[in-house]
């Protein structure tokens, strides 16, 4: 119990550093962990007439990022994206999925349209 607590915290951490992360780069947030029945988004992002879906995954290394994320985790966010597109998205707004790596002595790596489904 006390291990998933730690992870909790240490994700919130993250998405609180992720959503400073895209507010610096000119991005608004409009949402944080939205649940659907389809799974859960970490971060809802603006940009002009683009809404992104964010995943957030922090690691203790650099080199533990590179397995951070796969295609089954990325379907799940493409698959809740698609459940909240009417809830954030306008008419003519882009929609993408992208995810955003955090590790201790690095700088968040951003990436864009991560999910191409």
């Amino acid at each position: 119990m006390r291990d998933r607590r730690l992870a909790e915290t240490a994700g919130r951490r993250g998405e609180r550093l992720a959503s400073w992360w895209l507010r610096l780069h000119g991005w608004e947030i409009l949402a944080r962990r939205v649940r659907t029945p389809a799974g859960e988004v970490d971060l809802v992002a603006r940009k002009a007439n683009l809404v992104a879906f964010v995943e957030v995954k922090q690691r203790k290394t650099v080199a533990a990022l590179d397995f951070a994320i796969d295609e089954r985790r990325l379907a799940r966010v493409a698959a809740a994206a698609e459940v909240l597109m009417s809830r954030f998205a306008e008419p003519g707004d882009d929609i993408r999925v992208d995810v955003i790596l955090l590790a201790p002595g690095t700088r968040p790596r951003h990436i864009e349209n991560a999910w191409i489904g």
